[in-house]
């Protein structure tokens, strides 16, 4: 009776002493393979996922923005005339955009996506272009020209996590909206040095706006998407 016992006793210890490996080496397979890991093509994150990067990635190129707008007024526009002389519009203002917090909200979630997804779109060749120009700029600080590659960058990658939440917001709805191609290029390569300066300080004064509208736009979505409009 006792051997039957002890038996038994043994086999259950044995038992549960394999769980407990299966069960590690489980849980170290997860966390060596994280969700989408590689970027694998059937790789699906949740909507909740999207919009915590997508809110990240967009506060980050905002605050890169402010901080590249503000050395650069420190660093060109002093004693200069540049207000007076910038234009009063930017390239990106024929897109309808709500004028305040409470208009996002009430704006149509699918709508508010689709002009985060404009003004991404429209900034796509000024800033290949303004990356271009500030690296051959032997004038630029090093640190400046860092910052402005940054965030072509990272707009670019925020413009695909964009897309992939459209995707699953209005699933099956294209948006192949014809947008006109940029005609600032001459601000930044034409005329002298003066003018060059106003070219760039326009550029980075509508770039630090459009990269705020972005940043409330997906967190007001956010709001309204993942949680419901409990915001």
């Amino acid at each position: 009776m006792t051997t039957t016992v002890d038996s038994k006793q043994s086999s259950w210890k044995g038992s549960l002493l394999l769980l407990l490996v299966l069960n590690l080496l489980l849980c170290k397979n997860v966390a060596a393979s994280p969700a989408c890991a590689g970027g694998a093509a059937n790789c699906r994150l949740s909507l909740q996922d999207l919009f915590t990067r997508a809110v990240a990635l967009s506060d980050n190129i905002y605050k890169v923005a402010e901080d590249t707008f503000r050395d650069f007024q420190q660093t060109y526009a002093t004693g200069r005339e540049f207000i007076s002389r910038a234009i009063n519009s930017c390239h990106t203002s024929s897109i309808p955009t709500p004028a305040d917090k409470d208009q996002a909200l009430n704006t149509k979630s699918g709508t508010l996506l689709n002009t985060v997804q404009g003004l991404l779109r429209y900034w796509e060749d000024p800033l290949q272009h303004l990356t271009t120009t500030v690296r051959d700029m032997k004038e630029f600080p090093v640190d400046m020209i860092r910052r402005v590659q940054e965030i072509e960058y990272k707009t670019h990658q925020l413009r695909e996590g964009v897309e992939k939440i459209i995707k699953q917001v209005e699933p099956g709805v294209v948006n192949d909206d014809i947008f006109s191609a940029w005609s600032g290029r001459s601000s930044l390569q034409e005329g002298d040095k003066n003018s060059h300066l106003v070219g760039f300080y326009n550029l980075f004064h509508c770039l630090r706006r459009d990269t705020n509208k972005v940043d409330n736009f997906l967190k007001i979505l956010k709001c309204k998407v993942v949680h419901e409009g409990s915001c």
